[in-house]
């Protein structure tokens, strides 16, 4: 991929990999789904590439994100993940994450998938942009209003408007590549 690839993406090897094989590709894995919505409520105030980092850190702190385990952790793990160097050592954070996952479980069982539900925001299809430059490309939507207040309403935290419009980005709910981007042909060939 050359370097007409999105600007925000240069400068890292970890963070152009990201870009060319995981931004903007829809996905409708749950586990991944909860991994991304765990990541970004992480991201909060803090850049992505320090998120990506600690991405494996994240990972073996949480289960691999099996929400199901996820959702039992207790206070005492939480003290623990307070020790834990490969994350973000965010009390709230991490709360949220626990408390984010028992409201995951019950999206799940009322939809049959956090997918299913997630997805319904677009109608079940990527909302195709075609921006020509990053100045174009807006930190909320509507629909990222939307999302954000029906998921606190179901007991979710750290899912403002901001971030669940650049979860809707990272899972590929919308193609905001640039369309000098190569990868905004590639996720509009994958859906």
């Amino acid at each position: 991929m050359s370097d007409s690839r999105c600007s925000w993406c240069h400068g890292d090897k970890l963070y152009t990999r990201y870009h060319d094989e995981e931004w903007g590709v829809p996905c409708h894995d749950d586990r991944k789904l909860f991994e991304f919505l765990t990541l970004e409520g992480a991201q909060a105030g803090l850049s992505w590439i320090t998120i990506l980092k600690r991405r494996e850190g994240y990972r073996e702190a949480f289960h691999q994100f099996d929400v199901q385990q996820v959702a039992r952790m207790t206070e005492q793990d939480v003290e623990t993940l307070m020790q834990n160097e490969g994350i973000i050592r965010n009390r709230l954070k991490i709360q949220s994450a626990i408390k984010n996952a028992r409201a995951f479980t019950k999206v799940q069982e009322e939809f049959g998938s956090f997918n299913h539900y997630l997805w319904s925001f677009v109608n079940h299809q990527p909302v195709r942009n075609h921006r020509q430059s990053m100045s174009e490309v807006p930190a909320t939507t509507e629909i990222s209003d939307r999302m954000s207040k029906d998921l606190k309403k179901r007991g979710f935290s750290f899912v403002g408007s901001t971030i669940c419009y650049a979860y809707m980005q990272a899972m590929g709910l919308v193609n905001d590549h640039l369309v000098t981007c190569p990868s905004f042909s590639n996720v509009s060939q994958t859906t």
